[in-house]
């Protein structure tokens, strides 16, 4: 989305493979700009378009209620357990509070990294290049785009390229299922699924204000990389729920809102002690 208004990009699925040249011409999709208005209603930015309809009810857990949700972590007195979710929301907050910046060297190596793990055949000609088009960012820019999900949403396509590469390359080649002939860019709904991961668990807030903000705390506490797993779960979910939607690049809020309310069902569920056990975990492979 640019400054100047937003425009969105939507890609045009060609064919079921990645076949790759020698230019970044070659490749079998074509990024498509379009404005605002004519893809208002279908991909764009959730970011950029939180409406009341998308909110979820607050509960306003006490701590006693939070600590009833959390009493597994580790088998620990219950002061502890608070104690050990209070410091790893903290740490997690912070990571979340970081802005993605261009001058920052840690910065521009991350962004290096998850270029040669997406495409290590091809060579990166530099950090502003029309070559990010291929993976699906909305110009040759990419730090514009990380405006809505901050440094941890790249943090995040890192974790899935190195945890679960092949759901990484299947998703980012677009290599499963009967796709669309528009197909929703990777990076940018990588981007989207960090910033509804943080609106759905209230992981701005000081204290879990919902249930699920609640209970994904017992998980962050047992596991440190638990936002980064369920980052990954989540993208693989949302690509299984677009296939069975036969969804097109305008039904991507839709099929985002329909990813997000399968999430909250499963991570409800009774007797689920770890992110492995969420039904959806199985969607995901190595």
């Amino acid at each position: 989305m640019d400054d100047r208004g937003g425009s969105f990009v939507a890609v045009r699925r060609i064919s079921q493979g990645l076949e790759r040249g020698n230019t970044c011409h070659s490749t079998s999709a074509e990024v498509v700009a379009g404005s605002a208005a004519w893809l208002g209603r279908g991909l764009s930015c959730v970011c950029a378009q939180r409406r009341e309809s998308d909110a979820r009810p607050s509960f306003d857990l006490t701590p006693a209620q939070v600590l009833l949700v959390c009493q597994k972590v580790s088998d620990v007195p219950m002061f502890l357990a608070e104690l050990l979710m209070e410091e790893c929301l903290q740490r997690l907050q912070s990571r979340i509070d970081v802005p993605y910046d261009s001058s920052i060297p840690g910065h521009q190596e991350a962004l290096r990294a998850l270029w040669n793990v997406s495409f290590p055949e091809e060579q990166l000609r530099g950090l502003i290049s029309e070559q990010w088009k291929e993976m699906g960012w909305q110009g040759k820019d990419p730090s514009t785009d990380f405006r809505g999900g901050g440094f941890i949403s790249l943090e995040n396509l890192l974790f899935f390229a190195r945890n679960f590469p092949k759901s990484f390359r299947d998703l980012l080649r677009k290599q499963e299922g009967d796709r669309s002939v528009w197909e929703y860019p990777f990076a940018v709904a990588g981007v989207n699924i960090t910033f509804m991961l943080v609106q759905m668990l209230d992981l701005e807030a000081v204290k879990p204000r919902t249930l699920v903000g609640a209970t994904f705390l017992k998980f962050l506490a047992e596991n440190e990389s638990a936002f980064d797993l369920l980052y990954c779960i989540t993208f693989k979910l949302m690509d299984h729920q677009w296939l069975a939607m036969r969804a097109s690049y305008m039904d991507f809020n839709a099929v985002m809102k329909s990813t997000r309310r399968q999430l909250e069902e499963e991570l409800l569920l009774e007797d689920i002690t770890r992110l492995e056990e969420l039904p959806s975990y199985k969607l995901l492979s190595r």
